[in-house]
């Protein structure tokens, strides 16, 4: 069983928040899910001392209807690039229930 993190060690955010942090495999596993559930992902990111709020900036539009799953992660790199000290989640968006399917973050800033 995975090792659960103490709750004041961190700060907890979203899904996955209680696990240890994802590896790569891991992260093109969850991305591989969302598309398979036909949700479109939309990358997000925020300054650490803005994490708590409920609206983050969006890395360009949500990627509609893309099934490629290198495509996501290559964002997500270029999002990381361009802001390595803020978080980074990714929101699965469901277009029937109109509402987020999932979303976790992804990487936490430095």
């Amino acid at each position: 069983m995975a090792e659960v993190q103490d709750y004041k060690s961190t700060p907890k955010f979203e899904t996955f928040s209680y696990l240890p942090p994802m590896n790569s495999d891991q992260i093109r596993r969850q991305i591989a899910y969302l598309i398979s559930q036909g949700w479109n992902p939309g990358i997000e990111h925020t300054e650490p001392e803005n994490a708590f709020q409920n609206y983050w900036y969006m890395w360009k539009l949500p990627f509609f209807g893309e099934q490629s799953v290198d495509a996501v992660l290559a964002e997500i790199e270029a999002c990381r690039r361009e802001h390595p000290n803020n978080f980074v989640r990714l929101v699965g968006y469901d277009n029937y229930a109109q509402s987020q399917g999932s979303a976790f973050v992804i990487y936490r800033g430095r």
